[in-house]
């Protein structure tokens, strides 16, 4: 995830993982293409069927905006198959956290992480992951550090944007 924009007025960080999506796409379609080409002939629309399938499986794309003016935040998911939006209060933004998870597998410990906005007001009180994914590079922190930037530092700057 990484800041698309960065004013005084608006904050707006975007994720799309290509990455994630192609590669796992690459690979059922190879397995898939070892497999077809042994049973038939002339299989490109099939190849690219499984190839789109495997695609939509694993890309979405996340959008956080935190928007001054507006007092909101907002969180955008999509995918080939729809779209969310979520809405919050930047008022009942406290702070962002990075949450940890660690795994163990054949003897090696791996740590991952991901991004939450912590709220302590409104409705939406509690913890509120910005992405649905775990990741072992610097990222989450990047962005809780970017988000954490831009909240009312003095008890007078809070009482500017309605905290």
């Amino acid at each position: 995830m990484k800041a698309t924009r960065n004013t005084s007025e608006r904050l707006i960080l975007d994720d799309t993982p290509w990455f994630i999506g192609i590669a796992p796409a690459r690979l059922i379609l190879a397995f898939a293409g070892a497999s077809l080409d042994a049973a038939s002939t002339g299989g490109e629309t099939l190849w690219f069927g499984l190839g789109f399938a495997a695609f939509c499986l694993f890309v979405r794309r996340v959008q956080v905006i935190l928007d001054r003016p507006g007092g909101s935040i907002v969180i955008r998911r999509q995918s080939v198959f729809g779209s969310s939006q979520v809405e919050h209060l930047l008022a009942d933004l406290s702070r962002a956290e990075v949450e940890s998870a660690t795994s163990r597998s054949e003897g090696r410990t791996r740590t991952l992480f991901s991004p939450v906005l912590v709220l302590d007001g409104g409705l939406s009180a509690g913890r509120h992951p910005v992405v649905e994914a775990y990741t072992n590079g610097g990222g989450p922190h990047r962005l809780a550090e970017a988000i954490n930037a831009r909240l009312p530092a003095s008890a007078a700057e809070a009482q500017t944007y309605g905290r």
